[in-house]
């Protein structure tokens, strides 16, 4: 792992997130129709720009978070890919009279993450016709239209692999092609196992992993990225304002970040304590080469989730029962 892990970190690394769902929403109304369904400010995007956003059920719980692409004539809207059905059931629930139609094109596309400090040239190199510059100048989210092989391909921006870079669209059929070009552009083929640890070292959180359908986004500290407080009416708003408002943003839990003292991983669902309590779970947990020691992202109680507060987790480890509870500090709430 260390050698995709460090060129992640310091040079440049890809990974093929092919699986994740994408659905194009074109039509004249498919930014007005989507403003009323994600939390974002859908409306304001124009051609090249995009945005993070959540979609929530009417009691305000988490449907799916979303990658919302306006790429000038259509929306690309990428997700974890065990929601894609469920989300694009639930829009086509949603076109009464507007002009907006979709399409599932998760099959059509693939789609290859290159990050890192170095990822702008490689994808440049990769490409061509792109150059750096204007690939390092992209907002948040921006997205810009490229070619590989004379064939159209899109880029977008990305943070939530753990380190910046980009995510390339390509034809399906054209996956390994792009692949090896990246390759020799200088990019190492980052694991699983590496991504995972770079996700979770910056607080990442990922859907079905450390939010469910039983999330709210302020628990998963959402809400500076995902969430526009000054747009109109979405799907789930009222009970996000009457949090912030009337219970002025407080939760019963929140996503922390720890730093576990020792050697063993604590295994998901992890019991995390505090006095004689159990005030939390893990969710998810790695071993960081960076840090030396195990770090986990876990939802501990209010009261606990205050950076430096002492926790302990108590269940069993990756490498067996453990003998007595391993000692957590807070070092982040996740936002």
């Amino acid at each position: 792992m260390q050698t995709a892990y460090t060129a992640a970190h310091e040079q440049a690394a890809w990974l093929d997130r092919s699986r994740r769902g994408r659905i194009v929403v074109s039509g004249a109304d498919r930014r007005s129709y989507l403003q009323g369904l994600l939390t974002n400010d859908i409306a304001a995007l124009t051609a090249g720009t995009g945005c993070y956003a959540a979609y929530l059920t009417a009691q305000g719980r988490m449907i799916a978070d979303v990658w919302v692409y306006e790429l000038g004539d259509v929306i690309l809207l990428a997700m974890h890919g065990d929601v894609n059905d469920t989300v694009l059931a639930r829009l086509d629930q949603f076109i009464f009279g507007e002009d907006v139609q979709l399409g599932d094109v998760t099959a059509t596309f693939a789609a290859i993450a290159v990050v890192g400090p170095q990822s702008a040239a490689v994808v440049s190199r990769a490409l061509g016709g792109v150059a750096a510059d204007a690939l390092s100048a992209l907002p948040e989210h921006g997205n810009v239209r490229a070619s590989f092989a004379d064939a159209p391909a899109i880029v977008t921006q990305i943070t939530d692999v753990g380190e910046p870079g980009f995510e390339i669209y390509i034809g399906a059929e054209q996956r390994d092609a792009l692949v090896r070009a990246i390759g020799a552009a200088g990019a190492a083929a980052l694991d699983a196992e590496a991504a995972e640890t770079i996700r979770i070292e910056a607080g990442v959180p990922l859907f079905h992993r450390d939010m469910d359908e039983e999330t709210i986004p302020l628990e998963a500290g959402l809400e500076s990225r995902a969430i526009n407080f000054t747009k109109g009416c979405y799907v789930g708003q009222e009970v996000i304002i009457r949090v912030l408002h009337r219970g002025h943003g407080r939760v019963a839990r929140r996503l922390v970040r720890l730093d576990v003292e020792g050697a063993d991983v604590p295994q998901p669902s992890a019991a995390i304590e505090a006095g004689d309590k159990i005030v939390g779970k893990v969710t998810s947990a790695v071993f960081s080469p960076r840090l030396g020691h195990p770090i986990a992202l876990a939802y501990v109680q209010r009261d606990v989730a205050e950076p430096d507060t002492i926790v302990r987790i108590s269940s069993s480890s990756a490498g067996g029962n453990l003998s007595a509870p391993i000692s957590a500090r807070v070092t982040q709430r996740i936002s």
